[in-house]
């Protein structure tokens, strides 16, 4: 484990043989725990995605985010930069290109960028937050996601709208209801080749039930209340950062929260955690091991390209992974990815 000053990415140690652990590791509860049941630190196993945060900008600003994007954010990924996130794609095999932001769509060269990874056989994701499909200026977007065949994964925190819209915001729930009609409509949800997943998190600082069991929900009450369907439910546990992190120092229950993650440590998630199978790239090229890593300004290990355009396959695939107390949430459990449970 490489430990990191979380402002300008330097590292405080040179990394330590791969049996070994650092005092850092030693301080880093996480850390330890890997070493308990890995015997070594947490390295990246492979190569398959890359994840994309193409900029904050947002039409909304939900309390769950935690890279705490809104309207006003700037951040925005340079066109040179898109175009080395590609050939890094295919230099080292790559499937898949899968873009987070803030709101993806709204990055004024969001299209070029999809009809490129297209182009060159990449299979291309999208993390919609669907409401942005109704604002002017992006109703054309489903009909182009459509004819690209992007695969859509977006935010419905509860079937219930009082739920949602206490998350997310006023009127959220019913614009994205309307918008997964529209994309019901297009084929979206029946069509193989058209996913539509949809995702689910806790409203507090509880861990998701079974993600099976709650998509059978999902399913039960979607169509009978509003006659919509998906490809598959994604259920992900709230990570202890950003905004929500602050919702819980406020309420008195950030360090309950911790224990809760902690305690519910599963070694069986291990093989499947994202930052073992991706490399995240954040809009100014730098490199992250996930999205949540990047929201704490914790980039990859020492000794490694830490940006797009020094990229190399060989170097990043087996890496060590920076990792803190923050990573019991993708371990609790039944695990928690971008994809959803793991186990």
């Amino acid at each position: 484990m490489q430990a990191f000053d979380g402002g300008n990415g330097d590292t405080m140690h040179t990394p330590m043989p791969k049996k070994a652990m650092s005092a850092p590791a030693a301080l880093n509860p996480f850390a330890h725990r890997m070493h308990q049941a890995l015997g070594e630190d947490l390295r990246g196993l492979a190569l398959r995605t890359i994840q994309v945060n193409v900029g904050l900008r947002c039409n909304l600003a939900c309390r769950h985010c935690h890279v705490e994007s809104s309207p006003k954010r700037t951040e925005r990924m340079s066109w040179e930069t898109m175009t080395q996130v590609l050939a890094a794609a295919n230099a080292c095999g790559a499937e898949t290109i899968d873009i987070t932001g803030g709101a993806p769509e709204m990055h004024p060269r969001i299209q070029d960028f999809i009809r490129e990874a297209r182009s060159r056989g990449l299979s291309v994701v999208l993390r919609s937050n669907l409401t942005v499909l109704l604002e002017e200026g992006f109703e054309h977007l489903p009909f182009f996601f459509k004819e690209e065949q992007v695969s859509l994964v977006a935010s419905l925190p509860c079937y219930l709208e009082k739920n949602v819209d206490w998350q997310r915001g006023t009127d959220v729930y019913r614009k994205s209801i309307e918008a997964i009609r529209l994309l019901n409509a297009l084929g979206y949800g029946e069509d193989p080749r058209l996913r539509i997943d949809l995702v689910y998190n806790p409203l507090g600082p509880h861990l998701p039930p079974k993600q099976e069991d709650l998509e059978r929900d999902y399913r039960k009450e979607l169509w009978a209340r509003h006659g919509i369907y998906f490809t598959r439910l994604i259920a992900i546990t709230n990570m202890p950062i950003g905004r929500f992190l602050h919702d819980l120092e406020r309420e008195g229950k950030a360090q309950a929260y911790a224990a809760l993650l902690s305690s519910q440590f599963n070694a069986g998630t291990l093989q499947g955690l994202m930052c073992r199978h991706q490399i995240g790239v954040r809009w100014d090229g730098i490199l992250f091991d996930c999205d949540f890593n990047l929201a704490l300004k914790l980039p990859v290990a020492h000794g490694v390209p830490r940006h797009i355009g020094e990229f190399s396959a060989q170097d990043l695939a087996g890496r060590p992974i920076a990792t803190g107390p923050h990573c019991f949430a993708c371990t609790a459990g039944c695990g928690s990815s971008c994809g959803g449970a793991l186990t």
